[in-house]
């Protein structure tokens, strides 16, 4: 990504600036270390050789005339001054019998130290070398005595040029000026790049934790900061929403609490009033008391309905609903819980189409909450259903699972309440009947029901050709 790249760039060219500023380095040190190695070549001594060649070629001719001739000693002077050189002649046996220099009281030198050969122990100061040669008697090519040549260092070593060092050095210059450039730079970028986003990610959080969820993390360009501010807003949105959907679910259940003191309220104001009347004695017979009767029995079931709904409910939300799995066998159980609620469908006009055939199969079941599962998808269906549709049962093998499917032939559901139709309290907008409205708690307790079951349910809805509801259950 941009800043993994632009990191890995700016870390190689800091790498190359620090390479070369060592290469620098080491070459102001190889020319230094040269330098000294060319100060005490051999080349030097040839320098010295080449400065005093003249003066030994004449003191090799004429150096049996030097203690008496005048003019071979003013010849010698005159050689001494016009080389920048200072000469003392001796003998053998170390006695001087010529010295150049103003301060000629030497009359005898030691030649075990005096005489110096090498220019290591030829240098005397930081300006000035002493160095010995023999002096050799032409006719006979025997040593005659030892000539020694005070000579100033900047006659005799070659002059270092600069030039180099100075290059290296405003190189090693330049680019530690350009490694401080480079670190100002990063630090800018980091700063602009990293750490004001991060700032701005920590001021949106504290919003967030205050409740609020429409200021929006945004971003300019998409590189790793970008992706974690589009994550860091996508956060934010799911937040946003299921705060959204608690409160849609909080006011649900304030709605609930007061829909079911409503509704279990309307049959219990029926029921009394119908007790009322048969102890007042308003039904001349028999058959008018059974009417009455059969009004005060489906004002019960209806309450027992939303007790059992609220009960369960409660239950699931203090996560203790029970659900007691037993080994049975699938058809008995299955016709007992669908003999009663196919008599109920047919009292309501609707047709009740049962299953042809049940498998009799070895299932892990509690057939209570199995029964309140059929009994709430029959009941769902119901309200969406009129006189002359018809819901179908249908008991089949397949997958290796108990498939059980419910099917009607009523309203169907809205393509926007699908999404929502296994959530607490969600009632669906199509139901347009007040009377048939119910708790919005059905569906979802169906769900945690058959999940307690370890299987799944499932359903697809056409809307105006009805629904159909799958729930599958695992074989032993």
């Amino acid at each position: 990504m941009y800043l993994n790249d632009w990191i890995r760039k700016w870390f190689i060219v800091v790498l190359i600036c620090l390479f070369i500023i060592i290469g620098c380095g080491a070459g102001l040190l190889w020319d230094n270390y040269r330098s000294e190695s060319e100060a005490d070549s051999k080349h030097v001594i040839n320098q010295v050789r080449l400065q005093v060649s003249e003066m030994m070629l004449y003191l090799e001719q004429y150096s049996q005339k030097i203690h008496d001739d005048p003019k071979v000693q003013e010849a010698l002077q005159g050689m001494s001054q016009d080389h920048h050189v200072s000469l003392i002649y001796a003998q053998l046996d170390g006695r001087v019998i010529f010295n150049s220099s103003p301060n000629n009281t030497i009359q005898q030198i030691d030649l075990k130290t005096a005489l110096h050969y090498d220019l290591y122990h030829a240098r005397v100061d930081m300006d000035t070398y002493n160095i010995a040669f023999p002096v050799v008697d032409e006719a006979t090519q025997v040593q005659i005595g030892n000539a020694l040549f005070t000579i100033p260092a900047r006659f005799v070593l070659i002059e270092k040029s600069h030039a180099t060092p100075l290059s290296l050095f405003i190189i090693m210059t330049s680019l530690l000026l350009i490694l401080c450039l480079l670190m100002s730079l990063i630090r800018n970028k980091i700063k602009v790049d990293i750490i004001q986003p991060i700032h701005h990610l920590k001021d949106y959080s504290e919003a967030i934790l205050k409740g609020n969820y429409e200021q929006k993390a945004t971003y300019k360009v998409m590189d790793e900061i970008g992706e974690v501010y589009a994550v860091f807003d996508q956060m934010r949105m799911e937040i946003m929403h299921h705060s959204l959907r608690r409160d849609e679910q909080e006011q649900a259940q304030k709605e609930l609490i007061s829909n079911i003191s409503h509704e279990i309220k309307t049959p219990l104001t029926t029921l009394k009033a119908y007790i009322e009347a048969i102890r007042e004695g308003v039904c001349p017979d028999m058959s008018s008391v059974m009417e009455y009767v059969e009004v005060m029995h489906n004002n019960t079931d209806k309450m027992t309905r939303l007790t059992e709904d609220l009960l369960v409910h409660a239950l699931k939300e203090l996560g203790q609903i029970s659900v007691t799995l037993t080994e049975q066998y699938s058809r008995d159980m299955l016709l007992t819980i669908l003999q009663p609620i196919g008599h109920y469908v047919r009292t309501t006009g609707v047709t009740f189409i049962e299953p042809p055939d049940i498998p009799n199969v070895l299932i892990h079941v509690d057939a209570n909450r199995l029964e309140q599962v059929i009994s709430n998808l029959t009941a769902n269906a119901l309200k969406h259903t009129s006189a002359g549709d018809s819901i179908t049962v249908n008991i089949e093998l397949a997958l290796g699972q108990l498939k059980i499917t419910i099917a009607d032939t009523g309203k169907g559901i809205l393509p926007q309440d699908m999404p929502f139709v296994f959530d607490r309290y969600f009632k669906g907008k199509l139901n347009s009947n007040p009377r048939n409205e119910g708790t919005g708690l059905g569906l979802s307790i169906c769900k945690h029901i058959i999940e307690a079951h370890h299987g799944s349910i499932s359903f697809k809805s056409v809307q105006g050709q009805g629904t159909v509801f799958h729930c599958w259950i695992p074989l032993c």
